[in-house]
């Protein structure tokens, strides 16, 4: 059952980024930047999955969740909740779950035996699909998934993501494009601002991951990766 009572969007924000730092699922290192599987040079690094093995973090997220795609979409908006494989998995069951929901979830390639299936689980046709991933860059893989359902007949108009990286333009213009609306708990600026906020980093540090939130393609050219993301 949802309930009414969670805290608004900006509280469920900076709650979220807390939790993560708490669990040292995220990390600033611009000195020794990370490579994405882009090719972009990042300051900053992300591991949502470590939510899951914390049960009363766990189980908050899950009620923001719930809460978001509830205010912004609808309390009888979705027949069924699908997640991605294979980190958006667990957290699909544990929406629909929450949401009194059947589940689904979907291959990035049909398997290559008994039916092929790409998509487990029960979709009937005209299925209107929530669609929840663990975090989202730019939405190539959620729509990976997206395209999947839709094309099994599943209508897709809203997704959520966790969390959000946030400051890619693509990724607007490509939820935009494919006509679904992209919900989302938490981005790369509350965690920063945790940051800030709580002095985990000395002045150098923050000062290099805003820049890299305020121009990522151009920060990752100074540092060795890519200057623009690939174009599919």
């Amino acid at each position: 059952m949802v309930m009414l009572t969670y805290p608004d969007r900006p509280v469920m924000a900076e709650l979220m980024a807390r939790m993560l730092w708490e669990i040292g699922a995220v990390h600033f290192r611009p000195q020794e930047p990370y490579k994405l599987a882009s090719g972009m040079a990042s300051p900053v690094y992300i591991d949502c999955r470590k939510l899951l093995s914390f049960p009363r973090i766990r189980s908050t997220i899950i009620d923001f969740a719930a809460s978001v795609v509830t205010r912004e979409a609808g309390f009888e908006k979705f027949d069924c909740v699908a997640g991605g494989e294979t980190a958006g998995i667990p957290f699909a069951a544990l929406l629909a779950d929450r949401l009194a929901l059947p589940m689904i979830y979907v291959r990035k390639k049909p398997k290559g035996h008994g039916r092929a299936a790409q998509i487990e689980g029960h979709m009937p046709e005209g299925s209107r699909v929530l669609v929840i991933e663990d975090l989202t860059t730019v939405g190539g893989s959620m729509f990976t998934f997206i395209d999947a359902v839709r094309a099994a007949g599943g209508v897709i108009d809203h997704a959520i993501a966790l969390f959000y990286y946030g400051f890619f333009p693509e990724a607007e213009a490509r939820f935009a494009n494919g006509k679904v609306k992209l919900h989302y708990i938490a981005t790369w600026r509350e965690v920063l601002a945790v940051a800030k906020a709580d002095r985990l980093f000395d002045e150098a540090t923050l000062a290099e991951v805003e820049s890299f939130l305020d121009a990522p393609l151009a920060w990752s050219a100074r540092h060795g990766g890519v200057g623009e993301l690939p174009a599919s």
